[in-house]
C-alpha cells in the first residue's frame, strides 16, 4: 500500500500541474507573450527528420521563454520535495510507527505472494518515473534532463521506502524489491532512450472480491488482511489485482491502418493468496495459483485533444487498464472473461 500512496501523490501532482499550466497559459496569452505547449502534444516537439539524436536530447518538448522555464522548474522542484517529504512523514507516522524500529536488516521475501508484490514494485517505479518525466517536460527542461531526473525519480522514491523497511521490525530491506524497482525503471528509460516514446506500458487493474462464497471465517480473515475500507481493499488484495504489460500496436507498425490508441496487453494475476508465504488456517484448503491474461486495451495518451487539463488527465488515466474482455490461462485451463477489471 505504501507505494500506492506515492503513486496517488504523483498523479495528483501531475493533474495539479495541468491546472497550473492552464491558468498560466490564460494569463500568459493576455500579456501578449509567446505561446506555451503541453508535454504530450507531438506537433509542438521541435524535432525535424534527420536531426541527430543529440539534438533531440538537448531540446525541450515544451517551448518556453527563460523566465517561465525557470519559474516552472523551481515550482516543480519545490513541489516535488515538499509533497514527497510530507508523504514520507505521513508514512512514518501512520504506518512505520505502528511497528517496532530495529537495526537495519535484510529480509528475503522473494517467494511470497507468488511474486505479485515484486510486480507491484516494478509498476510503482515505472509509473512514478513516467509521471515525473511529464512534469519536468512541462517545466521546459531539456529532454535529457527530464528523462534522467524524472525517470530515475521512481527508483529514488522506492529506494527511500525500502530503506525505511530496513529499519522496521515488520519488514526489512529486500533485494528482490530493489531488483523489481530496477526492472520498472529500466523499462521506462530504455524506451525513452531507444524510441523516444513509451511503446510498452505497465498498467494496473483491480476490483472488490467477496469471499463469503468460501466461508464467513475466510471473509473475516480477508477483512483482517486486506482491510474493510473501499480504497484500502483495492490496494491490498492481491487476489483482485492484475498487472498488465501493454503494447501499443501502431507504434510497432507505423505504416499500418491500426488505430493509434489500440493496445494489446499481457496480464498477470494470482488467486488464493491469504498469507504472504502460506495461507492462514481459514484458507488452508484453498489453492494458490497464477493467472495469465490476454486482452485489448486503450492507450489514453494517444487520444488527441487540445484541452491541456484533459491531456494531463489522460496521462494519469493511462496508469490503469481499460475494462475489456480477456482470455485467461490458469490451472492448465483456458477461460473467457466477458469483462475484466
Amino acid at each position: 500500500m505504501k507505494k500506492y500512496l506515492l503513486l496517488a501523490l504523483i498523479s495528483t501532482l501531475t493533474y495539479n500541474n495541468a491546472i497550473s499550466s492552464s491558468l498560466f497559459d490564460s494569463s500568459f496569452k493576455k500579456s501578449g507573450l509567446s505561446k506555451t505547449f503541453s508535454p504530450i502534444e507531438t506537433d509542438t516537439v521541435k524535432i525535424t527528420k534527420g536531426w541527430l539524436r543529440s539534438s533531440y536530447w538537448k531540446k525541450p518538448v515544451v517551448t518556453l521563454d527563460d523566465h517561465t522555464r525557470k519559474s516552472r522548474t523551481t515550482g516543480v522542484t519545490i513541489t516535488n520535495l515538499t509533497l514527497y517529504t510530507s508523504a514520507l512523514a505521513g508514512l512514518y507516522t501512520f504506518w512505520y510507527s505502528e511497528y517496532p524500529q530495529t537495526n537495519f536488516h535484510f529480509y528475503n521475501d522473494n517467494q511470497e505472494n507468488l511474486q505479485m508484490d515484486k510486480i507491484s514494485h516494478s509498476f510503482g517505479a515505472y509509473i512514478e518515473g513516467r509521471l515525473s518525466i511529464e512534469m519536468w517536460r512541462w517545466a521546459g527542461v531539456s529532454n535529457r534532463k527530464a528523462v534522467l531526473i524524472g525517470g530515475l525519480s521512481g527508483l529514488a522514491y522506492e529506494g527511500v521506502i525500502e530503506t525505511l523497511d530496513g529499519f522496521s521490525a515488520g519488514w526489512g530491506w529486500s533485494w528482490g524489491d530493489i531488483g523489481a524497482n530496477f526492472v520498472g525503471t529500466s523499462l521506462l528509460l530504455s524506451q525513452e532512450l531507444g524510441w523516444h516514446e513509451q511503446r510498452i506500458c505497465l498498467k494496473y487493474s483491480t476490483h472488490i472480491n467477496n469471499y463469503t462464497e468460501y466461508s464467513k471465517s475466510l471473509q473475516n480473515r480477508a477483512d483482517d488482511l486486506f482491510g474493510t475500507p473501499f480504497f484500502r481493499r483495492l490496494l491490498e488484495d492481491y487476489n483482485a489485482q492484475t498487472y498488465w504489460l501493454s503494447f501499443n500496436l501502431k507504434s510497432f507498425a507505423k505504416k499500418s491502418n491500426l488505430p493509434d490508441w489500440l493496445n494489446l496487453d499481457i496480464g498477470y494475476g494470482v488467486q488464493g493468496i491469504f498469507g504472504s508465504a502460506r495461507n492462514y488456517p481459514e484458507a488452508a484448503g484453498i489453492e494458490r495459483y497464477r493467472q495469465w491474461y490476454f486482452a485489448p486495451d486503450i492507450d489514453f495518451t494517444k487520444i488527441k485533444t487540445k484541452n491541456k487539463l484533459v491531456k494531463y488527465a489522460l496521462i494519469a488515466l493511462n496508469c490503469f487498464k481499460f475494462p475489456t474482455p480477456s482470455l485467461e490461462l490458469s490451472q492448465g485451463k483456458v477461460k473467457w472473461n466477458w469483462l475484466h477489471f
